[in-house]
């Protein structure tokens, strides 16, 4: 076996690879070593066959294989290169399909090395933290050095530019070094960590900033350590707050408690009083409700409607925008496509009763529009008793649960929608629950195909739950139907 000695760079490897290829050199037959003068055993390795032979690049190899070989290149295995050589010889012999081999040996050695790659270039772009200098003619330039576990700086320094375009910097590593002066991007030799500074008056600002982002009440360890390694720990200020963050959480997280303890009862803190409570009573009540912040931003409660002895109670998400501005559930788009759903089933919307999981509209301004969000985890909980409360006061034989929202807040976290739609069960609000789509989901589905097909499993549920509701005998008094 012959030597080809390279410099330790993409470009290095593949003009070796390509002038090999030529001479029809098999994988077994040679090694790359790195450093030394490029290519420099490569004259007498092939003997009479021309490096720049034209024949050296005929080969045809996979796009995708070029950016793998480009990533692999920045890693530190030094058998890298013949791994690369191989699996080019098999790509350009009778092997082109070779990357979608998933369980060959060389294309998952390679697969690894890239993602490592890919994930030492992510925590460059995170860790790195630039020291302001002043020089002497009064200008002001900014250095960071950076203990990467890869040669990922050259790939990566086109991002600092684009971030940091606006200022001179130098990114140093132990590798080599990045250098922008405003105008064009250079390389050099890399250094060692005392060549850069230790301290400037932006490590404070570091620290402030981190300190106060910092939340005592979701403290995880060991995701920190994962996202975080402490070898970049020694670059980075704003770790020398960690221990005595770590140190003063509990006492943080029970000031946020007692800030917000006239909100951790949610809805019940608001409920009426007294040994029976009516529908009405409830709905007066929900007017005042301030068990979350979502009263800050809505126009109004907006509360379930329908008969009090409804023999199905629908559960949707929360309130829209018409349906904030009405006050009635479901009078929107959602609530357009629910009415024409119900009536083309023979389920009339004066005999079901209709609510929500959550009774505030939330929103985010974009323009002059209010966009839906989600309700938050917390908010839903905080809003949870209401239509506990409802159910309890109807307690419907049948009930529908609209989308995961309304799902997750009455039967649990777990609940999937697209797991378990249209799967009849007990619940502990009625003994025959299902769960569906959320009409406005439908609204979402861009393709026509797939949004017919939901539609369709949309009517099938809501008519099955039709057909329960038939089941039922009918009450000899009239619907009590709720102003």
């Amino acid at each position: 076996m012959r030597q080809v000695r390279i410099e330790a760079d993409f470009e290095a490897w593949r003009d070796a690879a390509r002038s090999l290829l030529a001479a029809n050199v098999r994988p077994e037959q040679v090694t790359f070593v790195e450093g030394g003068l490029e290519n420099a055993l490569l004259p007498n390795l092939l003997g009479d066959a021309a490096i720049d032979s034209p024949a050296s690049s005929a080969a045809r190899v996979p796009r995708d294989f070029l950016t793998l070989a480009q990533i692999v290149a920045c890693h530190t295995e030094a058998d890298r290169w013949d791994v690369l050589y191989r699996a080019l010889w098999r790509l350009t012999h009778d092997e082109p399909n070779l990357l979608r081999i998933a369980v060959d040996d060389d294309v998952r050695r390679l697969q690894e090395m890239e993602k490592q790659v890919r994930f030492d270039g992510h925590k460059m772009k995170a860790f790195v933290r630039f020291r302001r200098l002043v020089e002497a003619d009064g200008g002001e330039c900014y250095i960071a050095y950076h203990r990467s576990a890869y040669r990922v700086l050259k790939a990566t320094a086109p991002f600092f530019v684009r971030r940091f375009g606006v200022m001179r910097w130098s990114v140093l590593t132990q590798f080599d070094s990045a250098h922008w002066d405003g105008k064009e991007l250079t390389f050099g030799p890399g250094v060692d960590r005392c060549a850069a500074p230790t301290d400037d008056a932006l490590e404070e600002m570091w620290r402030i900033y981190y300190a106060s982002t910092f939340n005592p009440n979701r403290i995880k360890l060991s995701a920190m350590r994962k996202e975080m390694p402490r070898k970049y720990w020694s670059t980075m200020p704003e770790t020398q707050l960690i221990p005595d963050l770590l140190a003063d959480a509990p006492r943080r997280a029970k000031e946020m408690v007692a800030r917000h303890s006239d909100r951790l009862e949610g809805a019940r803190a608001y409920f009426p009083t007294g040994a029976t409570i009516t529908l009405q009573q409830l709905r007066d009540a929900a007017q005042t409700c301030r068990g979350c912040d979502l009263c800050d931003i809505a126009t109004q409660t907006v509360f379930g409607e329908g008969p009090v002895d409804a023999r199905i109670v629908f559960v949707g998400e929360q309130p829209g925008d018409q349906e904030d501005l009405s006050g009635r559930p479901f009078v929107g788009p959602a609530g357009q496509v629910f009415d024409q759903t119900l009536a083309g089933i023979g389920l009339p919307r004066d005999q079901v009763y209709v609510t929500n999981a959550v009774k505030h509209f939330r929103f985010e301004m974009r323009g002059k529009k209010r966009i839906h969000q989600r309700a938050s985890a917390r908010q839903i909980d905080a809003c949870r008793p209401w239509v506990e409360q409802e159910l309890t006061i109807i307690k419907p034989p049948v009930l529908v649960l609209l989308g995961s929202t309304a799902a997750q807040s009455l039967i649990g976290r777990h609940f999937k929608i697209t797991r378990d739609r249209g799967r009849p069960f007990q619940s502990d609000w009625s003994p025959w629950t299902i769960a569906t789509f959320h009409p406005s989901a439908l609204l979402r589905i861009p393709d026509d195909q797939r949004r017919a097909e939901a539609q369709r499993q949309f009517e099938a549920d809501l008519r099955r739950a039709a057909e329960e509701v038939r089941r039922i005998p009918v009450a000899a008094s009239a619907a009590r139907v709720l102003p």
